[in-house]
């Protein structure tokens, strides 16, 4: 018998402008341990279709199923954005707190973890990432891809099931790129994995589905 998905997308469609429709039917399917790489033109809705996946969008039509069970409701996606990790395509959406620590102790601390624990959790996850003595750092200082790093803390520090990656590698230089790339091919998690950077999804990637024309298409 065949897992149930992580993620099931049946027949999903979206419009920001009714006359132009960004995913016009799409389905999509990811289970445990898979690595896809999701490409396309930029415009194309992949974003979107991230944002669908964990409720900050709602479809026009089609299903939404997030670990067998059926989505509609913004309650219905509380528990789905607890173990789906989105990582944003822009850091400032993601990070808010005056310290790096802060930031990367939210979630856990939102998920119930005593504050020390949310912290120790903290430290280990930049720790991971080769931010160590970072934690009192003020955040909105930090350069761009100091920043990504600790925007990808942030979500790996919530332990989730499934990573949604937008751009993972934007604004790194080309050893911070090789240091995240390293982590992402160690971890045991699914991903979905937006990127213009072939040489990252070559490595931790191990299936191709095109956004086109709304639909998309594997290969």
């Amino acid at each position: 018998m065949t897992a149930a998905a992580l993620f099931r997308l049946e027949g999903v469609s979206f419009a920001y402008d009714p006359a132009r429709p960004v995913l016009r039917g799409a389905d999509f399917r990811l289970h445990a341990g898979e690595r896809v790489a999701l490409v396309g033109p930029n415009g194309a809705g992949k974003t979107t279709l991230f944002h669908l996946m964990v409720g900050l969008l709602r479809p026009s039509a089609g299903t939404v199923e997030a670990f067998g069970a059926v989505r509609v409701r913004e309650k219905d996606f509380h528990g789905v954005r607890l173990r789906a990790g989105l990582l944003f395509q822009d850091s400032d959406d993601q990070l808010f707190c005056p310290t790096v620590v802060e930031d990367v102790a939210f979630g856990p601390l939102n998920r119930g973890l005593a504050p020390r624990m949310a912290r120790a959790r903290a430290l280990e996850t930049l720790a991971a990432l080769g931010l160590e003595g970072f934690a009192d750092r003020v955040t909105h200082r930090l350069s761009g891809g100091e920043k990504r790093l600790v925007a990808l803390a942030t979500v790996l520090a919530m332990e989730p099931e499934v990573l949604l990656l937008d751009e993972p590698t934007n604004a790194l230089d080309a050893a911070t790129a090789e240091r995240l790339t390293s982590v992402l091919e160690s971890l045991p998690q699914a991903m979905v994995v937006i990127a213009h950077d072939e040489a990252l999804l070559a490595r931790i990637t191990r299936r191709r589905v095109r956004l086109e024309a709304g639909r998309l298409v594997e290969g």
